[in-house]
């Protein structure tokens, strides 16, 4: 079926928004309601956010929509929605007596525009609203395939066990923090880790970019670098052994230049494609000799005293910072770059 150029490009914004809810650790899926072909409100799924079992994005831009308009009757209006609507917002828009509603993927399990049952299609209601689905469906299902995918690995690497020598930061230090937790990966297959956990933000929505690598300083840990995730270039953010979220060893002993440095080189030799250049303080030089990418020297700026203190709960976990900010005092000449 071939679907209209306005239908496509407003679930396009739609896609946006379920991209915002990916970002908030949120199951992806996005909504916008449009009135005269303007975009009058929009929504993303935030059950977990907000703590509603309601939140979903439907309801999220009905919310906004009748603020904007003054009014629960939304009659000419029409809802886009990334994923076929649930019998609870699949009521919510017969209620708000909607025009259309328009979605994008279909959902097998709990449907209620077509697949599992149609509410649409009772003609008892007294309201009839037009539904149109399957606008950009494989667009829209792939970010929902993604976000699974990389659930799941999380998952696994969760399992990883903790080696008797770390310590691993607990998920409730970041509780009611504004980290992007839906950026962070982990690998643990790093052959210099010896089974430690690593990890890192990356803001590729494809994989497929050359990114941008940003490495912390001595006070600091890849969430200083918030700002350029957020941006629309490629980026990944590490976490060395020892701070932010990767795992850390308890002893200062483990932490020597060249295991940082090795692990490091692994790291960056591991990403695909290939990493345009790594942005990273100038204390941090003596880990970088015999790195083949391009260095820019960065001046980052301090974060919040919550943000900061976030991944280091106690003194032990404070293991790899103390280390590193001994170990690199002593002035030492960065690498030769051109």
């Amino acid at each position: 079926m071939t679907h209209s150029p306005e239908d496509i490009g407003f679930m396009q914004l739609a896609l946006r928004q379920a991209q915002a809810a990916a970002d908030a650790g949120e199951v992806p899926v996005g909504a916008v309601v449009v009135r005269a072909g303007q975009v009058i409100a929009y929504g993303h799924n935030a059950p977990l956010t907000r703590h509603d079992p309601t939140a979903h994005a439907e309801v999220n831009a009905m919310r906004a929509a009748a603020q904007v308009l003054g009014n629960y009757r939304l009659d000419d209006c029409t809802l886009y929605v990334t994923l076929e609507p649930c019998a609870m917002c699949s009521g919510a828009a017969l209620h708000a007596r909607f025009k259309r509603v328009v979605f994008g993927a279909t959902e097998p399990k709990t449907g209620a525009a077509g697949s599992v049952l149609n509410l649409f299609a009772h003609e008892q209601i007294n309201h009839q609203t037009q539904v149109t689905g399957g606008v950009l469906a494989d667009d829209c299902a792939q970010v929902l395939k993604s976000f699974f995918e990389q659930r799941r690995a999380d998952q696994q690497l969760s399992k990883v066990p903790l080696r008797d020598d770390a310590l691993r930061t607990p998920d409730g230090a970041f509780a009611g923090l504004d980290v992007p937790l839906a950026m962070s990966r982990f690998t643990a297959d790093l052959p210099a880790l010896e089974g430690l956990r690593l990890h890192w933000f990356d803001n590729r929505q494809d994989g497929q970019s050359a990114p941008h690598v940003y490495l912390h300083g001595l006070d600091g840990w890849s969430l200083q670098y918030v700002a350029q995730l957020q941006s629309s270039a490629p980026v990944i953010a590490l976490d060395l052994p020892g701070f932010g979220l990767s795992d850390k060893p308890k002893k200062v002993a483990a932490h020597r230049i060249a295991w940082h440095a090795q692990v490091l080189q692994e790291f960056l030799a591991s990403v695909q494609p290939a990493p345009v250049a790594l942005h990273v303080p100038r204390v941090m030089a003596p880990l970088l000799a015999k790195l083949p990418l391009p260095i820019h020297w960065m001046e980052t700026s301090a974060l919040p005293a919550a943000l900061r203190d976030a991944p280091y709960p106690d003194h032990g976990h404070m293991a790899g910072p103390r280390a590193l900010s001994t170990l690199l005092a002593a002035p030492m000449p960065p690498p030769e770059r051109s």
